[in-house]
């Protein structure tokens, strides 16, 4: 997930509704780990590369619950590998992996696909997994900086979700927050999956306060509280009165609180960094696909597809609305969750105009999947550039 700013155009609802700390005013993970221990350990090696470190109630904090989790499940012990930064150096990191004989291999960021590619290459036994990645990035008629394989290796899987669909309800309940319809949304890159969250956000937001904008900061970062709480500053000073984010710190909530705005978070629940601002976030729970794919592995099978999980599976979830958001909201969340959960809704169906008025998605249209994994244009009502 980072440094791809350069890609220019590359069960009830109820049960799902889960927050990363229950509902209440600690965190946790979101993650809900087996009840039952394995009568044996099965015979794998893996490991998963994180760009950062678990403490930081963010992105990796999320992974390493989902790690845990499959930990549990599987009994057995996985390595880990911490703050490795996202670009060429990290394929000495992967392939040191492949040679101490790890059968599966996590890459959980954006930036890891072009580098653990050419180490699937020449580890072909060795079964990679490329978070938030897209197998087209990496091919000659792909574009893109990885545009360097004739064909993606066959022992390389991607594995991500849609994210978008906890993005839209997020955006009901900051909808029916703000007071004066402007909101602000501190971003992290100018690619498909941040474009992606914006565009849901905005959506959602504009399903319950269609004259509603949302203004995007970009920063350029995914971890600088500094950085990001500035940002943030600049939004509110603007005149914003709700924020949203796609960052692994919770700066922009801590700056919100601060001028008794309200927050929107990411990633887990961490409503107890600005409790009188959070209002909800869009959360993750990996173990279940971590701990499938290791069993495949285990089998002597290398799970090769584009994995994309969504609130129907568990992978996506949404942190439990907090006391900010009032009952008529918590309603519609609740039943535009089971929609999606259901089918019969998804945050990007159609008439969507791009922000200059010119359809996007015609009316009843669903976006695919390859739609939104290249998406390079804001919606209507978002201000600012999807170019950075």
């Amino acid at each position: 997930m980072k440094k791809f700013w350069k890609l220019a155009a590359t069960a009830a609802a109820a049960s799902l509704l889960v927050t990363a700390c229950g509902g209440g005013d600690s965190s946790s993970d979101t993650t809900a780990p087996a009840d039952t221990t394995p009568a044996a350990s099965l015979d794998v090696k893996a490991a998963v590369v994180y760009l950062g470190v678990p403490d930081d109630k963010g992105w990796t904090y999320q992974h390493e619950q989902g790690i845990l989790a499959a930990e549990k499940e599987l009994g057995i012990e996985i390595k880990r590998v911490e703050n490795v930064l996202d670009n060429a150096d990290s394929e000495k990191v992967f392939e040191q992996l492949a040679g101490e004989g790890y059968q599966v291999i996590f890459a959980t960021s954006f930036g890891y696909g072009a580098p653990m590619a050419k180490v699937a290459v020449k580890n072909p036994t060795t079964c990679m997994q490329w978070a938030t990645g897209a197998k087209f990035l990496l091919t000659k008629d792909g574009g893109g900086e990885f545009a360097t394989f004739d064909d993606v290796p066959k022992n390389l899987g991607t594995y991500f979700g849609a994210a978008e669909e906890a993005r839209y309800l997020s955006g009901i309940a900051a909808g029916k927050a703000t007071k004066n319809g402007k909101l602000g949304y501190v971003a992290a890159f100018p690619i498909p999956e941040v474009i992606r969250g914006i565009n849901a956000f905005t959506l959602g937001v504009r399903s319950v306060n269609p004259t509603a904008t949302v203004k995007v900061s970009w920063t350029s970062t995914w971890f600088d509280p500094t950085k990001e709480k500035q940002a943030a500053e600049a939004l509110l000073d603007s005149g914003v009165d709700v924020l949203a984010q796609h960052q692994d710190t919770t700066a922009p909530g801590v700056a919100a609180e601060a001028v008794g705005a309200k927050w929107v978070g990411y990633n887990s629940d961490v409503r107890e960094a600005a409790p009188k601002a959070f209002l909800t976030a869009p959360t993750w729970n990996w173990g279940p696909y971590y701990a499938k794919t290791i069993k495949a592995v285990a089998e002597g099978t290398c799970p090769a597809d584009e994995y994309y999980g969504s609130m129907a599976d568990g992978m996506v979830t949404l942190a439990d609305p907090s006391d900010l958001v009032d009952a008529d909201a918590k309603t519609m969340i609740s039943e535009k969750a089971a929609a999606i959960i259901d089918g019969s809704f998804a945050p990007f169906t159609g008439p969507i105009n791009d922000q200059d008025g010119k359809e996007v998605i015609a009316a009843g249209e669903k976006a695919d999947l390859g739609a939104l994994l290249s998406m390079s244009y804001f919606v209507e009502g978002v201000e600012g550039s999807p170019k950075g």
